[in-house]
């Protein structure tokens, strides 16, 4: 797609602004962005020329840690918030593959996504995914809707995955609100998994991509005790390693530099 072509965007989708889904899908090989996505994109990388292979490691820790939630604490159903632009194996994929019975919820509010639904919905005949169009700041709306009711049990242990999804909200619409607001209606045995975006790694770096989508995009990295906030909801325990950077949450092997992707990265258990 190109922002040349603009007619063959889908409908509701602008092509004149930039969209981190777009970004994410460009640095990671994706055809499904626009000349203005590949332009904040190309700038990102002048500043942060490893960026690509961070954005890389965001998406491997998605593969482990739900491994670690099937296999390991015999989870079965998810409900990934700002699912994104599919890239696979998507999450239900990846827990499929070991419990045939996963069910899995997105939820994403950009069109460009919904486009590519029917892609998130080709289930294991056993489990059952679903893609609902929504805000997480509707956190009542998102948790109440038909589709998220008939495809998960919300009386039985849920994971719900915020992977770099929190940076797209401003601090003025309270995203600490909206995640208590889900981790609230998730009953004994949940999870939560969220990776964030910081300060901490390299603060005069992140401040240019700060500068870099003013006017035209939110994108609201935070520091390590911002993050660690939103797990701080009573009943809900940290799982071990705890907030680390990324790369080092489980890893397969021990990475050189841990702090070579700038983001958090924590798992919470519901007590």
């Amino acid at each position: 797609m190109s922002a040349d072509n603009s007619e063959h965007a889908p409908p509701g989708v602008d092509t004149s602004t930039p969209h981190s889904a777009r970004i994410y899908d460009w640095w990671l090989g994706g055809k499904d962005n626009f000349a203005v996505d590949r332009a904040v994109g190309q700038a990102f990388l002048n500043t942060i020329p490893t960026i690509r292979s961070m954005a890389k490691a965001n998406r491997d820790f998605i593969h482990r840690v739900v491994e670690f939630l099937v296999r390991d604490q015999g989870v079965t159903q998810f409900l990934d918030v700002g699912t994104g632009i599919p890239t696979s194996p998507n999450l239900h994929e990846v827990a499929q593959a070991i419990d045939p019975r996963c069910r899995v919820v997105y939820v994403d509010n950009d069109p460009i996504v919904l486009v590519h639904a029917r892609a998130l919905l080709v289930s294991s005949p056993e489990g059952a995914t679903e893609y609902i169009h929504a805000d997480m700041r509707d956190a009542a709306g998102l948790l109440g809707d038909p589709a998220l009711t008939r495809t998960l049990d919300l009386t039985k242990p849920v994971a719900l995955t915020l992977i770099a999804v929190l940076m797209l909200i401003a601090d003025a619409d309270d995203p600490g609100r909206a995640v208590r607001e889900l981790m609230d209606a998730l009953p004994a045995g949940s999870y939560v998994v969220i990776t964030h975006p910081a300060y901490d790694f390299d603060p005069p770096a992140i401040e240019k991509l700060v500068a870099i989508t003013e006017g035209q995009m939110t994108f609201v990295p935070r520091w390590r005790g911002d993050v660690e906030a939103y797990f701080a909801v009573p009943g809900w325990e940290m799982v071990e390693p705890g907030l680390v950077p990324v790369l080092a949450w489980h890893p397969p092997v021990e990475p050189e530099d841990p702090t070579a992707a700038y983001y958090w990265a924590g798992v919470a258990r519901k007590n």
